[in-house]
This record gives structure tokens, C-alpha cells and sequence, in this order.
């Protein structure tokens, strides 16, 4: 049975998480971290340094400030990491590349199947119709998210961009732009509101039609059993960098 280290187990998605790996029989979580003190049924410590519990692979869906500690702990203890957490830095993304060096590191923006299979259907589309559509990606997500767009919208800009034959240009901000939509950029669009789960819709918009990629999150627990399988799938990994198309 695969241990667990959760991190940023009081938050809403650790909370998913305990849920699910309790109706699960191949994994348990050992440990949580979060900085506020909750009775999750296991040990909670407030910082990865303050752990001192045995676990095989660490999951963190928390907060960027606790990446960075939290990957030196992992590296230290050569233990695999699931970093989930979205809204890094680029100096934190390249950490995450520089850990992977010395231990099994799986990181993505979105822990969902569907996800990432509209990656790669995404990709496809814009292998075919990326000279000649404009592409635009609209995110929706819950009132309570801080960082937008959302680190699926960039993940799935960035998807597209290695399929275009000129880098394209990332637009966030049209009201400040008093000039034509150039077609060398991808729209990225961000809205907020109510309880919304997670929405991401990718437009390719031609002359006289429209072709539409959506996909809906219902609920959290696809991010959660993305997660625990991800996390699973690690436990047995050699040191290097891994997403959901080598899960998949």
C-alpha cells in the first residue's frame, strides 16, 4: 500500500482527496501539511521540514509560497512529489524541472483524464487549422480561484503554440488594445463566478465557421483520482519529469 503526504490538506481539494483515498484499498494518507492546525484523521504538520513521518510519494495541492520548501524536502528525502498547484512562477517551474533531475517529479496544470485527452484532440486541431483560424480559449472557474487565467489555459496555449509554425503572441487583455486581432496570437479569456468548477473552451474560428473543444469539471473528484492515480503511477517511477499523457 502506497503512503501519501498531502500538502495543503485542509484546503478544498486536500479535503477531496482524503475523502477519495478513504474508499480506496491500494493507498492511505500518512501525513498532511497545511498551515492551519485540522484534524484530518492523520498527523498535520505546518511545514514540510516539521514531518517526520515515512511516506513514499507526496501530493501538494496547496499554495505556491510552500513549493519551494516543499520540493527541497522532497529532494532531501528523495521522495516522488505530484505537484498540482497552479499560479508558479517561471523560477518555480524551473525548479520543478531541476528536481526532477534527482528524483520523480509529475506535474501538470490539470489532473483530469478529459483534460488531457482535449490537450491532444487541441493539438490536432491546430496541427490542421492553426494557419488559417484564430484561436481563442475561454476559462471559467468559482468565485474563491485568485490566479487567472488558469494554469490549464496556459497548458493548453502552450499545447497549441508547438503545433503552429510561428510562435504566436499570448493576449490577455483586449479592452487595452485599440487594433485588429493579428493572427499570430491565441486569445486567453478569464471568468469568474458562483461555484464553477472548471470550464475551458478552445475556439478556432474560420471564415463562416466554427469549431468548439470543451471540456466541463462536474466535480472535484476528477482532480483528486487524477491526482491518487498520478501519485500511484509515481511510486514506481526512476527520477525525471512526468504528466498526464504518461499516465494516460
Amino acid at each position: 500500500m502506497v503512503s501519501i503526504l498531502l500538502s495543503g490538506a485542509g484546503g478544498k481539494m486536500g479535503q477531496v482527496i482524503t475523502r477519495s483515498v478513504s474508499e480506496r484499498d491500494d493507498c492511505h494518507i500518512a501525513a498532511g501539511i497545511d498551515i492551519h492546525s485540522i484534524d484530518c484523521g492523520y498527523p498535520v504538520f505546518s511545514s514540510p521540514e516539521q514531518c517526520d513521518v515515512a511516506c513514499d510519494v507526496i501530493i501538494d495541492f496547496s499554495h505556491p509560497s510552500v513549493t519551494n520548501s516543499l520540493l527541497d524536502y522532497a529532494v532531501k528525502h528523495k521522495i516522488p512529489a505530484v505537484i498540482a498547484t497552479t499560479g508558479l512562477s517561471p523560477e518555480q517551474v524551473e525548479a520543478i524541472h531541476e528536481a526532477a533531475k534527482t528524483i520523480p517529479v509529475f506535474f501538470s496544470a490539470n489532473m483530469s483524464l478529459g483534460v488531457s485527452l482535449l490537450t491532444e484532440l487541441a493539438k490536432k486541431a491546430a496541427k490542421v487549422l492553426g494557419n488559417d483560424f484564430d484561436i481563442e480559449i475561454i476559462e471559467k472557474h468559482h468565485n474563491r480561484k485568485v490566479d487567472a487565467p488558469s494554469g490549464t489555459a496556459l497548458m493548453l496555449a502552450d499545447a497549441i503554440s508547438e503545433e503552429l509554425k510561428d510562435a504566436p503572441q499570448y493576449v490577455y487583455d483586449r479592452h487595452s488594445r485599440r487594433a485588429a486581432r493579428s493572427k499570430n496570437e491565441i486569445g486567453i479569456h478569464a471568468v469568474r463566478g458562483g461555484t464553477i468548477v472548471g470550464e475551458h473552451e478552445i475556439l478556432f474560428a474560420g471564415h463562416d465557421e466554427i469549431i468548439s473543444l470543451t471540456h466541463t469539471a462536474m466535480s472535484k473528484e476528477i482532480f483528486a483520482t487524477g491526482a491518487i492515480n498520478a501519485a500511484l503511477f509515481l511510486a514506481n517511477c526512476k527520477p525525471g519529469l512526468y504528466n498526464m499523457g504518461d499516465l494516460v
